[in-house]
Formats: C-alpha cells, structure tokens, sequence
C-alpha cells in the first residue's frame, strides 16, 4: 500500500512540474505573440491583398496554400535556424532583430511615401492590381509571392520570440516554445485572413438570402469592410513603424547608444506622471507614437538606401543565384 502512495505522489509531482512547463510556454509564447504586434498586424493587413481578382471559391484554398507556406517558413526553416544561433551565435539575435526592426520601419515609410507620391493617380494603381481573370498560373504566381512577404514576416516574429525566451531555458524547451509560437500565430493569422476575405460574402448571403433583421446585418457587413480594410491597413502601417521603430532603440540601447532609447522613456515618464488616473495608457502610448516617429524617419531614411544600393546588389548577385538553384536562367 504504501508502494502505491508512493507511486502516486511521484504522479502527482511529474503533473505538476508537466503543469508548470505547460504554463511557462503558454507565458512565453503569448508573451512573443505581443512583441511581434506589428508583424502580426502587417501580415494580416498585407495578406488579402493576393486575393484580389479571383473568383470566391477560390479564396479559401488560396489562403490555405498560403497558410501551408506558412507553417513551412516558420517550422522547417526558421525554427531550426534559431535554435542553431540560440546555441552557437546568441550575439547574433539583437543585430538580426535590429535588421528585422529596419525592414518593418522601411516598409511602413515606404507605404506612407507611395500614399503621397500616388495620390493622383490611385484609380488607376487599382486597375492594374486587380487581375483580369484568375487562372492557376496567377494563383500559383500570388501564392509563391505572398510565401516569400510571410518568409520575411515569419523571421522577424521567430526572432522577436526567441529574444523573449530566457538564455537558461533547456534547448528543447526553446524549440517547444518556438514551434507554439509558430502554430499559433499562423493560426491566427490566416484564420482572420480568412475571415476577413470571406466577410463580404457571408454579408450578401444575409442580404440577398434572408430577410429582417439578418438582410440588415449582411447590407451593414457589406458597407462595413471597405473602411475596415482601410483601416486595418492604417493600424499595419502604424504597428510597423512603432515596432520597428521600439526594436531598433532598443538594440541600440543593447550595443551602448542608449539616447533614442532613454529619450523616449522619459517622455513616456512625463506623460504617465501627467495623466492622474491613465498613467499606463498615456506611458504605453507615448512610446508608441515616439517609437513610431523614430521608425518613420528611419524608414525614410532607408528607401533610397534599399532602391539605390541594397536592391541593385541583390539583383547582382543573391537573385541569379537562386534562379541557378531552381533551374532557371539567371540572365531573364
């Protein structure tokens, strides 16, 4: 009897410390999900986009093809590839976020330039976006573009997550919480992808199909995503910038140049103190809207760098490499 009691407490102590794992992966990946907000939100801003011009049945398996793509980046390559630096070049970790933080900030600049610069003539952008048809080489073509943006996304959130997970952390439970990190979010993402391309459609549905309060609901969907989308897009932009922007002082900070850094924790000091009440409302956004700013002007910064010199060296020498690889002709 008491070899039973025995057995039993050693259960009951192995469910504990299984329940504590349990919990800390949860903690560290909810808290690398918050950390890659504008990744996140980019992704499922940026997503629909390779939607447009097909028909609605093929909307769903697109997004599923896309999503595959997805969970490929992130489990195959990427998790992998962060364990190995985790292991043999934890130094590498803050500058490889730094490039991440500058590419979000490049692409949040170069979205606000292209509103400015196009202004004039946003009608007719729209009609050479919109595809005419949507045949399976199209489909193809979208599907493998819109792999290679979340390829780019995908690194930046698995490198922001493996920063968050403590250096005393056993290697596999690094790659659990990466590989939670990783289904997660793409779950996430592509299920609200998907939600928001097939929203319009369930509106009319309810529209056409139903009557009352239902046909009232799906007109109010109907006229409700054009702005959402719109404003969805307006929040990827923003998150962008102010993840960006919060990442690379941050690592600044890390490698010694605390001014960017410290600066803008001060004016979130001033603003907490200043708001009796809200102190941590008004703290969490002037970083925000400081993070941003500060990302916004690098992003500017970074346009003509990438489009005259990073562009044209990739062009030179990484894209005809790849095209070898895949059996194509380097000189096309």
């Amino acid at each position: 009897m008491s070899g039973l009691i025995a057995l039993l407490d050693d259960v009951a102590s192995i469910s504990k410390v299984a329940a504590a794992s349990i919990d800390d992966v949860a903690g560290q990946a909810a808290k690398a999900g918050a950390k890659a907000a504008g990744a996140l939100i980019d992704d499922a801003a940026v997503t629909p986009k390779y939607l447009h011009g097909f028909k609605a049945e093929r909307e769903l398996p697109i997004v599923w093809k896309i999503a595959r793509g997805s969970f490929f980046n992130k489990l195959v390559i990427l998790l992998p590839v962060a364990l190995i630096l985790s292991v043999f070049a934890p130094w590498l970790i803050t500058p490889l976020l730094m490039i991440g933080g500058a590419y979000l900030c490049f692409e949040g600049a170069e979205k606000i330039a292209h509103v400015f610069a196009h202004r004039g003539d946003r009608h007719d952008s729209e009609k050479h976006t919109h595809p005419e048809g949507g045949g399976a080489a199209l489909e193809e073509q979208r599907v493998a573009g819109a792999i290679k943006t979340d390829f780019i996304l995908s690194a930046e959130i698995m490198t922001i997550a493996l920063s968050t997970i403590p250096a005393t952390d056993t290697l596999l439970m690094k790659a659990i919480i990466l590989a939670v990190v990783a289904v997660g979010i793409t779950i996430a993402v592509y299920g609200a992808v998907a939600l928001i391309v097939k929203a319009d459609d369930v509106g009319m549905h309810l529209a056409t199909e139903r009557g009352g309060l239902l046909a009232a609901l799906g007109r109010g969907i109907v006229k409700f995503m054009p702005g959402f989308m719109k404003a969805l897009t307006i929040v990827g932009t923003a998150a962008m910038l102010w993840v960006g922007g919060n990442i690379v002082s941050h690592g600044l900070a890390d490698l010694g140049w605390h001014a960017p850094y410290d600066w803008i924790h001060h004016m979130a000091e001033i603003a907490g103190h200043a708001a009796a009440g809200i102190q941590g409302l008004a703290a969490w956004a002037t970083t925000a809207f400081f993070d941003g700013v500060f990302g916004l002007a690098l992003g500017l910064i970074l346009i003509p760098v990438v489009e005259r010199a990073i562009n044209p060296l990739l062009a030179a020498t990484v894209l005809p490499l790849i095209a070898r690889f895949k059996g194509g002709d380097a000189a096309e």
